[in-house]
């Protein structure tokens, strides 16, 4: 296995394991515990960025109105993507959340053809039209739409979509957009600890600890996943993105005990398949080369 693969598998590995970590913080409400994340986040982002001398090219390229409002929509995304995934995970929804990664390369090829105007393959047309009936199934099962898992993935896709034409790299890029949520975040932890009865004022060393330690915990995977993407072919990049939320499923229904009947196994079976049939339509163009002439 080379150097890239392990460095995949690693990133992977940690984020399939978040719910395990913000679980452990579940007394600070989501919107506080996210908005700690983005603060812990920016410093931890602002020491790599000085100790890889990339300071002063981050701040002559940032002082663009262009580059800014582009990081600032980004910004707002991915903010939204965490609030809604830590609100998910405390409140006992990891399975919908692991959903919402399961749809979301799915969701990114439906929004590539929406917003790019790209054309689908026959099997990518079936694998989304599959994971459509999946959704469907589960709402009309459970008698409730997956809002959760739909908003996870529409927000992450729209994320990824964003990205693609991002005027700044994926570590500098991460800092913009903690930076634009840095002022509202700290003004949101300032109201809700103005209170004696504010949820810090209550909390642990080991929560004070762990609330210091989203910084890590979001930027170490990212640093890790950059360094696999250039490591690696994007299509094995692309399979290894199922560990997350498979092991995200694994921790909500074994770990979690969260109730997995059997309507959900059948709305969950379509998506799967839809993945699979998508993910071995990939794979089969990475291996594919035309014979020569």
């Amino acid at each position: 296995m080379n150097q890239g693969t392990v460095l995949g598998l690693c990133a992977y590995l940690l984020w399939g394991v978040f719910p395990l970590y913000f679980r452990l913080l579940h007394r600070i409400p989501a919107l506080e515990l996210v908005a700690h994340r983005v603060i812990w986040s920016l410093a931890v982002l602002a020491a790599v960025l000085v100790m890889s001398r990339r300071w002063k090219s981050f701040l002559q390229r940032i002082r663009s109105r262009q580059i800014l409002s582009f990081h600032l929509v980004s910004g707002l995304l991915v903010g939204v993507n965490w609030l809604l995934y830590v609100w998910g995970v405390n409140a006992g929804r990891v399975v919908e959340c692991s959903l919402g990664y399961f749809l979301n390369p799915l969701l990114s090829i439906a929004l590539g053809v929406i917003v790019l105007g790209e054309r689908l393959r026959p099997a990518q047309w079936v694998g989304v039209g599959l994971a459509a009936l999946g959704v469907g199934f589960l709402a009309l099962r459970a008698g409730s739409f997956p809002w959760l898992s739909v908003c996870l993935a529409l927000s992450f896709g729209s994320y990824g979509l964003l990205k693609k034409r991002a005027p700044l790299g994926s570590l500098d890029g991460l800092f913009a957009e903690t930076m634009v949520l840095a002022l509202p975040a700290a003004a949101w932890i300032f109201w809700s600890e103005r209170i004696p009865a504010g949820p810090l004022h209550q909390a642990s060393a080991a929560e004070w600890a762990l609330l210091l330690g989203t910084g890590l915990v979001t930027t170490i995977p990212l640093l890790l996943f950059s360094a696999s993407a250039r490591r690696i072919p994007l299509s094995l990049l692309g399979f290894l993105q199922y560990l997350t939320p498979t092991l995200q499923f694994l921790i909500g229904v074994f770990w979690f005990g969260e109730a997995f009947g059997p309507e959900r196994l059948h709305g969950f079976v379509l998506v799967w398949a839809g993945l699979g049939l998508v993910a071995l339509d990939g794979l089969r163009r990475a291996l594919w080369r035309p014979a020569s002439l």
